[in-house]
């Protein structure tokens, strides 16, 4: 018979409670934890126990309409569940440093985006058929701008004289609409059900990936044309910094499609390129910049970034002008360009090997032009286990990438999380999104947790928002913080201090944002432990 391992249950015990701590000092916030202020221990303290108070109380309760509560189950179920809940409304007041995984064209939300659309004499809405009550059900708007002298008279896209295809000016669509389908409040409802993802959606009707991708695709042809027009652009750019800025995020690193090369000016016709485009972004960051110094408030935002994208749907040939346009788009614009990324639904379109040799190519011309645009991949977004998706990992990694989008399939890749913990490279991890999009059916069951309990640093983002209602980032750090109890406020900070750590900012600009981040979580902290006495 063996000798017994331990001598007493006391051995065992205190064996066990340095097994688990030895484990724990892989977390990044292991540090912090011994480090930390008093303030922020009691605040710690104060978050973990209205964490608990409320999994037995406000997720716990039975629902008629919910058959199944539980904390960190499916976003778009829960959410009016959360926005009551005493720990979201702590979690809006907290500074949460950098936004660094933002798709532009769904960062508004899209009742606002609607709002700007009708201002506009020249938007226009045209659809393949004439709606009614069977047709609306699956018919996409098509939104466009017309110069002055194509105007259209129609009166409804309703009518049976209306002609398939026709512009009708969107003021006069929605007035016209009959109350057969809801009259004007019914074209509002319409337009947004195409905008958004609902849960009869993703949880029903379109439940695996490449259904709620065809769903998720078609939101963004619907935006496009409302975004994609000088006068809103400016608007749309300066509501979401400003939305941003009053949910504690302080930096952005906005991802903006340049596919469509030009966008539609004032007058409406469609001209402006894409250099037009940062030059509005820049100055809408100055306007905003201003707008915060004069209520004394020029720390709430620190500025903004853009990492030029490209959905991987265009040929080699195409790829090049891309690039050619961001190397030249960098030179004009060396403070405001901070990436390159291919983005889109990685399970059916091209994968990073298929644009290989410009990519080489593209980091080739910027040494001779002597500047530095750092790939910023989306990878690994996917179920798959060795497939190309899940293969972008390999060459993302190998293509010197900064940060990793998504890297949902990392968690299946031992070695590469051992070199993105070893190289700093973070993971822009995006938990309501990938949910969503049927990557998990709840945060209890995505890997973060496996990549935050590996030291790998984690940026929390939001993703598309405006097309998951998870606007700002409170909701993704409430779903990360209610599905752990390993993961505390500590482990919060260090996510949001890692925002910034891992952020294109340059050495001394990034110091002083992690300066003026570390005074307001100090002041955070101090509010959250005054409420918890």
């Amino acid at each position: 018979m063996a000798e017994p391992s331990f001598s007493s249950i006391h051995e065992y015990i205190a064996k066990r409670e340095a097994f688990i701590n030895d484990e724990r000092t892989l977390r990044r916030e292991h540090a912090r934890l011994k480090a930390c202020s008093d303030v922020e221990a009691q605040a710690d303290r104060i978050i973990r126990k209205i964490r608990k108070e409320e999994a037995l109380t406000i997720w716990s309760e039975e629902s008629d309409s919910i058959p199944h509560i539980f904390p960190g189950m499916e976003f778009l179920t829960s959410r009016d569940i959360i926005v009551k809940t005493k720990l979201f409304n702590i979690l809006t007041k907290m500074p949460k440093g950098a936004l660094l995984h933002a798709h532009l064209d769904a960062m508004v939300n899209t009742r606002t985006l609607l709002r700007l659309a009708l201002q506009q004499p020249h938007m226009h809405v045209r659809v393949p058929s004439v709606l009614n009550s069977s047709s609306i059900k699956t018919m996409l708007p098509e939104f466009s701008v017309c110069p002055e002298e194509e105007w259209s008279s129609l009166p409804s896209l309703a009518d049976a004289s209306y002609s398939p295809g026709e512009w009708v000016k969107i003021q006069q669509a929605r007035r016209s609409f009959p109350p057969e389908l809801g009259g004007p409040q019914g074209f509002d409802d319409w337009v947004i059900g195409c905008l958004t993802i609902n849960p009869a959606e993703a949880y029903g009707t379109h439940r695996t990936t490449d259904k709620i991708w065809k769903k998720f695709t078609d939101t963004f042809r619907v935006s496009i044309g409302l975004i994609r027009y000088q006068p809103i652009w400016s608007q749309y750019i300066k509501e979401f910094f400003l939305a941003s800025v009053e949910d504690g995020i302080s930096y952005i690193e906005a991802r903006i499609n340049f596919g469509p090369k030009t966008m539609f000016n004032a007058e409406g016709y469609n001209i402006v390129p894409g250099r037009e485009w940062v030059r509005i972004f820049c100055r809408v960051i100055r306007e905003v910049k201003q707008e915060m110094k004069e209520q004394g408030r020029q720390d709430a935002f620190l500025g903004a970034r853009i990492i030029y994208s490209i959905i991987r749907i265009y040929t080699p040939e195409e790829m090049d002008w891309y690039m050619e346009e961001c190397l030249a788009l960098k030179q004009e614009f060396p403070d405001i360009i901070a990436g390159f990324d291919l983005v889109g639904h990685e399970d059916s379109l091209y994968p990073l090997t298929h644009y290989l040799p410009q990519l080489l190519h593209f980091q080739k011309r910027q040494k001779e032009l002597g500047i530095h645009i750092p790939f910023i991949f989306h990878a690994g977004e996917t179920l798959g286990d060795g497939t190309p998706a899940d293969g972008n990992l390999y060459d993302a990694i190998l293509l010197e990438t900064k940060r990793i989008g998504h890297g949902f399939s990392l968690a299946k890749h031992p070695k590469l999380m051992d070199i993105c913990k070893t190289k700093g490279i973070a993971i822009e991890m995006c938990p309501i999104s990938n949910e969503i999009l049927r990557l998990t059916s709840s945060m209890l069951m995505h890997p973060l947790p496996i990549i935050v309990n590996h030291g790998i640093p984690v940026v929390l983002c939001s993703d598309d928002p405006a097309v998951f209602g998870n606007m700002g980032l409170t909701f993704d750090y409430f779903q990360v913080l209610v599905s752990s109890e390993l993961t505390g406020l500590t482990t919060l900070g260090q996510i949001a201090r890692d925002s910034i750590e891992y952020s294109t900012l340059d050495y001394e600009t990034k110091s002083k944002a992690l300066a003026v981040w570390e005074k307001r979580w100090h002041e955070f902290c101090k509010e959250v432990v005054a409420l918890g006495t």
